[in-house]
Order: C-alpha cells, then sequence, then structure tokens
C-alpha cells in the first residue's frame, strides 16, 4: 500500500536546521520522507540517518529517497535508540537533529492500522507493528483504575472515569475489539449534552490509549538529551509536536538546556557550576500559516520549536 503523509511546516523546519552541505544530520521521524528528502538535497559530502519504527515508512523511503542513497542511511528503530543506533554506525557527533512527534497521515488513513476512530478496524495503534503491546491490550488488560489514569493523564479528558468505568463494564461481557466498539462505549459514557460540539466525543480517548502503547511521552525527554550531547556546536535541534502534552515537555527540555543552574531556589547564589547548553532560537513556537492549514487541516495544531547547541 502507497505510503501518503503530508509532511508538516516543510520548509519552516528544514531551514531553521541551518544545513551545512558536509554536515551529519538526523530525521528522527521519516514518516512520509518530506522533511528527509529536502534535507539530504543540501547535503554533498554529508550524511542524513533517518529513523522511523514504521517499517511501511522505511519500505516507502527507500523509493522516495532513491536518488540520494549514497548520502542517507535508513534506521528501522524508534528515535530513543539514537546513541546506540548511531555508534553501531561510527557516528559519534551529528551537527543537527529533527523530529516531528505527530502520527503519520498513513497511520491515521489505513483502517486496519486501527488509529482511527472515524473507520472501523481491529483496535491496534502499533507504530510498530513488532511492538508486543497494542490498543485491545490496553482497553481489554487494563484495570479501571489504569485506564482512568491513561485516559486522564494523556488525553486530558473530563469524563476519564466514566469511559473507563464504562470500558470495563462491556469488557466482561465480551472483549473489545474494535475501534467503532471503542467509540460506542465512550459516546455511552459521555452525555451528549455535555459533549463538544467541534471535537469527536472519542478522540482523547483514542490520543491518550495511542500515547500509552507508543510510550510516545516517555521517550521524548531522553531523545533530546541524547541528540544535544552528540551535536557539534552551533548544531540545531528542531521539535514539531502537535499537543500540549509534548509541547510541554520539548519546552521544558530546552528551558533545562538554557538554564542550566540546578541550584534549589533559596541558594543565594550558584554552586552547581553547571553551563548553559544551548541557545533557544524560537522564543515563540512557529506556527503553520494559514494557507498550510486550508491545504491540511491536521497542521492546524502543530508547533516548531528549536534550539542551537552553544
Amino acid at each position: 500500500m502507497e505510503f501518503k503523509h503530508v509532511t508538516v511546516l516543510l520548509n519552516e523546519a528544514v531551514d531553521i536546521l541551518d544545513i551545512k552541505p558536509e554536515g551529519i544530520y538526523v530525521d528522527g521521524t521519516l514518516g512520509g520522507a518530506g522533511h528527509s528528502l529536502e534535507i539530504v538535497k543540501k547535503l554533498t559530502s554529508g550524511k542524513l540517518i533517518c529513523f522511523d519504527q514504521d517499517i511501511n515508512a522505511i519500505s516507502a523511503a527507500k523509493e522516495k529517497l532513491k536518488d540520494f542513497m549514497d548520502k542517507t542511511i535508513l534506521v528501522h528503530s524508534n528515535f530513543e535508540n539514537l546513541r546506540e543506533e548511531l555508534n553501531k554506525l561510527g557516528i559519534e557527533s551529528i551537527d543537527g537533529f529533527l523530529v516531528d512527534l505527530g502520527v503519520s497521515s498513513h497511520q491515521l488513513d489505513v483502517p486496519e492500522r486501527g488509529f482511527s476512530y472515524m473507520q472501523d478496524a481491529p483496535l491496534d495503534m502499533r507504530m510498530d507493528n513488532n511492538a508486543e503491546l497494542s490498543a485491545y491490550d490496553v482497553v481489554n488488560t487494563y484495570s479501571e483504575a489504569e485506564l482512568k489514569r491513561v485516559i486522564k493523564d494523556y488525553g486530558e479528558e473530563n469524563w476519564s472515569a466514566r469511559i473507563a468505568k464504562l470500558i470495563v463494564e462491556r469488557r466482561a461481557t465480551m472483549p473489545i475489539r474494535t475501534t467503532f466498539e471503542l467509540v460506542d462505549a465512550i459516546k455511552a459514557a459521555i452525555p451528549k449534552k455535555m459533549r463538544d460540539e467541534n471535537q469527536h466525543p472519542a478522540k482523547r480517548t483514542f490520543q491518550a490509549i495511542r500515547i500509552e502503547v507508543n510510550r510516545e511521552l516517555d521517550v521524548i525527554e531522553k531523545t533530546l538529551l541524547a541528540a544535544v550531547d552528540m551535536m557539534d556546536e552551533g548544531g540545531v535541534l528542531a521539535v514539531i509536536t502537535f499537543h500540549s502534552l509534548e509541547d510541554r515537555i520539548v519546552k521544558n527540555v530546552f528551558k533545562k538546556l538554557q538554564y542550566s543552574c540546578t541550584c534549589p531556589p533559596e541558594f543565594p547564589v550558584c554552586i552547581c557550576n553547571s553551563k548553559q547548553v544551548v541557545e533557544i532560537i524560537t522564543r515563540k513556537p512557529i506556527l503553520p500559516s494559514e494557507n498550510e492549514v486550508e491545504m491540511n487541516p491536521r497542521s492546524r495544531s502543530a508547533k516548531l520549536r528549536a534550539a542551537r547547541k552553544l
């Protein structure tokens, strides 16, 4: 099946990397290879290493990047394994790192992947098809308390308790196997008059379960710190987020790297001797243009933040 993905903030993300033709760059989320293609076009003797845990993305990229494979290395792995995978390749330092934390259009649009609440399919939501944990496992094996935590913390859903309770009640009779069966349980848990007219009632819960299945928030800080640690002076770290939970983590990591002092607030002077690691390039996040949002409504919530290694 063709891998279709609309790249978000394409020019903005590539431009902010300030690419050196001889540099070594990492695209942490290959996806549809839109960012990767524009990065590798700017390289002469440089290299681009592309990570993706979705084998469909890797396979599709081989065709899209076929004219640049002498400068490209495809890595089928989660970007959290950045340091280990680069070490395997004998790469000790990089000049830039880009990561797009959103779910790909391909994953949303292919029904059998089980990401979408708009199409009926088996519950799955695994970005890596070989991963053990699926959405089916979360929905049918997590305790009511665990489900409530996931839906509340990762979906910021006000009705998390009712949704978790109803899921547990329904699965006691028969496992919840499909996306529409889950949607039906969610709708039953949220009173119709209390639903947001501008948002599908299952959106937050599906986001929460997807984040849990793929450990999406767990790996962000570790990856960004590793990327900065391996980055040469002047290198740029660029991150595209799509919801407040991701964006909050990225902002906090950037602040930690820019305001390096770890002393308790009550200390009159700094004694930790920590040094500032980066300067934040984007005082405010870069947002998609009105034209991009019109062409690709899924880009509406995207935010690009970047920092330069000192």
